[in-house]
Parts: structure tokens; sequence; C-alpha cells
């Protein structure tokens, strides 16, 4: 497991962290990837919402409502988190939850 540090860009609200030898959108690439497990606010590490919300939907859950509540729920843990923890302990890099 590695912790990935947020790189804020404060003038556009941008977050980013290095994955794979290059700059990534948290929004954008670690909340929909499956080697993401969680989000560091102050000591503590909160799991992915888009992990619980995903089992959820294979449950039989309503798909739209709880990956979109998931979505907004990733996006205010980022918004006062520090840190990503990752599971891509081989560089692989993005891969996406949704794929096979």
């Amino acid at each position: 497991m590695k912790i990935l540090e947020f790189h804020r860009d404060d003038a556009s609200d941008r977050v980013t962290v290095t994955c794979a030898d290059r700059e990534v959108s948290v929004h954008s690439h670690c909340g929909y990837c499956r080697h993401c497990a969680g989000v560091r606010v102050g000591k503590r590490t909160i799991p992915t919402p888009q992990r619980q919300a995903l089992s959820g939907v294979r449950q039989g859950g309503n798909p739209d409502e709880n990956l979109l509540n998931a979505a907004m729920m990733f996006n205010t843990l980022v918004r006062d988190g520090t840190a990503i923890e990752c599971e891509d302990d081989a560089g692989e890099g993005f891969s996406s939850m949704y794929g096979r």
C-alpha cells in the first residue's frame, strides 16, 4: 500500500497525485480506479465510497443514486483530505473499477 500526497492548485480547485510517473486528477482518475483504497483525512483513512456503492449495485441496489452519492462523498473527502491510499504496488497506474 502506498500513499499518494495531494498536489493542490488553488486557482483552479484541481487536485492531482503522481500515479505511474504522471500527474493525474484525483477526481477523474482515483475515484474510479480499482487501486484506490481510501482518502486520508487527518490521521484516518476513509474507504473509497465508490467501492461500497459498486458492491451495493451488484446486490441489486439503486445504481444511479448510489453512485452519484458516492461520487459526491468522495469529492467531500478529497476537499478535506491530504492523500490517497493506493493499492497499486506494481506501478500499473489507472485501472477502472467498472471494467473486468
